[in-house]
């Protein structure tokens, strides 16, 4: 009895000291806002809450085009022929700007379009959003991240809202029983469940990486953790997720690390591939197990950050990314990826896709031969339908070229693959040796989503140095042809100011005027911009 009661005793005791630590580094963190005039990052974003709460009205405003950002999320309305993207980040070297806002892209008008509904969520990035086509459209958004003004302060989300197309409301859903506060999670929709898988939180005192899984039920807006049989994968965030049509769901890749010392962190890009597989004969939706299983073709190189997509045709699409080359436990340097993958869903079969521009100009010389009346200018149709994904020999003359070094300054240097110009200015787009032709230029965690087999493509990231480049381009390209990368909005990188620390705050407020809220633009420098928490890891 002695024995059990000293040990009861001695785990109050340390349950009592780290209760003591934390309300110590509470206290002086609230010290230390109070000097810069800050207040807490959860109260700012409960008066956010509130203030959107109180909008009656609908307010619809063609606008240019969205403002650069990064962690947004982008997706094909289920019904019409638009795009929506809701939500991200931008940081333009001093301070961090979060969104809430909401834009529709009408693909045949080639306008977009700036909704402010009604009682929308706070400011965030990387969130997650898929769009159901139920009750003629829905939007629903869980998690994510917001940054307070002063780079001091971070909040992670574990709300879900619900967003009627057709009502344009909002309506946050109140339901026990969810997943903790994170971002860089990914959420997929499974036969009336929405399924919630892995992310991180980050508190800057600590971090942690989640492999769990929950399910939130469609038709009675419940939660449940699932507790899925076999080995599961490790905990990540940023990695690929999607939902393969007989119910399964594939993941791929992602981002983690773990401290290796104080203030040293040692990343990790994942590279394996995972299914979540219902149990046969389970008709509570309930039971999963996780099989490891292989993946085969041309396999990308290891890399994070990808801008990804499911299309029709149980294909799934990839672009861009980059990886960590560590130089010292101190120093990393960031190789930028601009190639486009496809994956085959049902085989898990990747090929890199080439551009198919030198044959679509051996058809236009045909044509043209054919104006003119020359006999041997058939076989367009045939031409025609050459288009689509790259053959095996297409791959092989299209292979990556030596990278370039944009930036080395003895501390951080920056690697951009495939080989692109080394102007100050980080380049508009990237053109091998063998492709001779526009592609869009290298980036992380851009935006993808694909209507009637074409590909859209927007924003996303690039670091110089210490330097990080938002953009806000904006591309299509035929998925059945390949021909032609289409520059919707061109990139305008060097309007693009950036303030280092040693700079006047005069420009903030210019660069804050991208055509968004001032409620939206509340946010921090986070160690990185996309949601996660290394320089280099992506959500």
């Amino acid at each position: 009895m002695g024995k059990k009661d000293k040990a009861k005793k001695k785990g109050k005791g340390a349950e009592k000291t780290a209760a003591k630590t934390h309300k110590k580094l509470t206290q002086k963190q609230k010290k230390e806002l109070a000097a810069i005039g800050e207040d807490d990052i959860e109260k700012i974003v409960a008066q956010i809450e509130q203030e959107e709460k109180r909008r009656q009205q609908v307010v619809e405003q063609l606008v240019s085009a969205p403002s650069r950002r990064v962690n947004f999320t982008l997706a094909a309305h289920p019904e019409k022929e638009e795009l929506i993207l809701f939500g991200g980040e931008y940081f333009n070297g001093q301070k961090t700007f979060l969104y809430n806002d909401l834009f529709f892209y009408n693909i045949p008008r080639n306008e977009w379009t700036l909704v402010k509904a009604p009682g929308g969520p706070p400011p965030r990035c990387g969130h997650q959003m898929v769009v159901l086509s139920a009750s003629k459209g829905q939007l629903w958004v869980f998690g994510g991240e917001y940054a307070s003004p002063t780079q001091a302060q971070f909040y992670h989300y574990r709300d879900l809202w619900m967003y009627s197309i057709v009502n344009k409301k909002w309506e946050k859903i109140s339901a026990p029983g969810g997943p903790s506060a994170r971002s860089g999670h990914r959420m997929v929709c499974v036969k009336k469940q929405l399924i919630v898988f892995g992310g991180f939180h980050d508190n800057l005192r600590d971090y942690k990486y989640f492999n769990d899984v929950y399910a939130f039920n469609l038709e009675n807006y419940t939660w449940k953790k699932l507790e899925p049989t076999g080995t599961p994968p490790p905990p990540r965030s940023s990695c690929i997720m999607a939902a393969l049509p007989d119910g399964r769901v594939l993941i791929y890749g992602g981002y983690s690390k773990e401290r290796i010392k104080k203030d040293v962190d040692k990343g990790c890009v994942h590279t394996d591939m995972f299914l979540l597989t219902p149990e046969k004969h389970d008709t509570t939706g309930l039971k999963w197990k996780w099989v490891s299983i292989k993946h085969a073709g041309s396999l990308m190189s290891p890399r994070c950050g990808l801008g990804m997509t499911v299309a029709p045709g149980n294909k799934l699409y990839t672009f861009g990314g980059v990886w960590d080359v560590e130089e010292s436990e101190e120093d990393i340097a960031g190789k930028f990826f601009n190639d486009l993958y496809s994956l085959d869903l049902e085989k898990t079969s990747w090929r890199q896709l080439a551009l198919t521009g030198k044959k679509n100009s051996e058809k236009v010389r045909r044509r043209r031969r054919k104006d003119k009346g020359d006999a041997s200018g058939n076989g367009d149709e045939e031409m025609e339908e050459s288009g689509g994904e790259a053959s095996d020999e297409d791959e092989e003359t299209a292979s990556e070229p030596a990278s370039t070094i944009v930036s080395d300054d003895g501390v951080f240097q920056v690697t951009v693959g495939p080989a692109t110009s080394t102007s100050e200015v980080l380049p508009t787009s990237s053109t091998s040796p063998q492709q001779q032709h526009f592609v869009p230029s290298p980036r992380m965690n851009c935006g993808l989503a694909v209507k009637h087999g074409t590909l859209y493509l927007y924003g996303g990231m690039v670091e110089d140095g210490d330097r990080q480049f938002t953009l806000s381009d904006f591309y299509s390209l035929d998925l059945h042809k390949l021909d032609e990368w289409k520059v919707l909005i061109p990139s305008d990188l060097a309007s693009q100011e950036w303030l280092d620390s040693s700079s006047s705050s005069s420009g903030e407020e210019e660069e804050g005027e991208e055509g968004e809220d001032e409620s939206d633009e509340s946010g921090s420098e986070k160690e990185n911009s996309d949601g996660d928490d290394e320089p280099m890891e992506t959500d």
